[in-house]
């Protein structure tokens, strides 16, 4: 079946915080994820508000990936996708649509937080893409990668 990509609606927060938890690598629960601040209401009022942006992954009537930018900083705040749905592109292609979503806010180099592990699938990943390593790891310790704009 055909992937069709679509903006991410606010009314689907709720489905994005329970997609998080269903990744293969690095998944969050809600629990976790509310005791960063993150709940459907406080994802939702951040689409509302523009603060960020994202794409949505959907295979039929099914979403099986997203990806979310923060207009603001330039930073992607998350990619996830399905393990039923990994190594197809969906990620890169997600990945990419908010890559130039960041641009076009005159974004020049955008920023990620990445497992720091290289046995983790998301570290070659992103580099493969052109994702290089700052250096340093951000309040969750992760590794936070930047991206040149070109």
């Amino acid at each position: 079946m055909s992937i069709e990509y679509k903006s991410a609606p606010s009314q689907l927060a709720a489905e994005y915080i329970e997609l998080r938890g269903l990744t293969r690598e690095n998944a969050i629960t809600e629990d976790i994820l509310r005791s960063y601040g993150i709940t459907a209401e406080s994802w939702a009022q951040d689409i509302e508000s523009g603060q960020i942006q994202g794409v949505i992954a959907l295979s039929g009537a099914n979403m099986v990936g997203y990806c979310f930018g923060d207009l603001k900083t330039g930073e992607v705040i998350v990619l996830a996708v399905l393990p039923s749905h990994e190594c197809q592109g969906i990620g890169q292609r997600l990945l990419a649509l908010i890559v130039e979503a960041l641009k076009g806010q005159g974004h020049i180099r955008l920023f990620l937080g990445c497992a720091p592990d290289p046995s983790v699938r998301s570290y070659g990943f992103y580099r493969h893409l052109g994702w290089q390593s700052t250096g340093a790891l951000d309040t969750h310790g992760d590794e936070i990668l930047e991206f040149a704009c070109r």
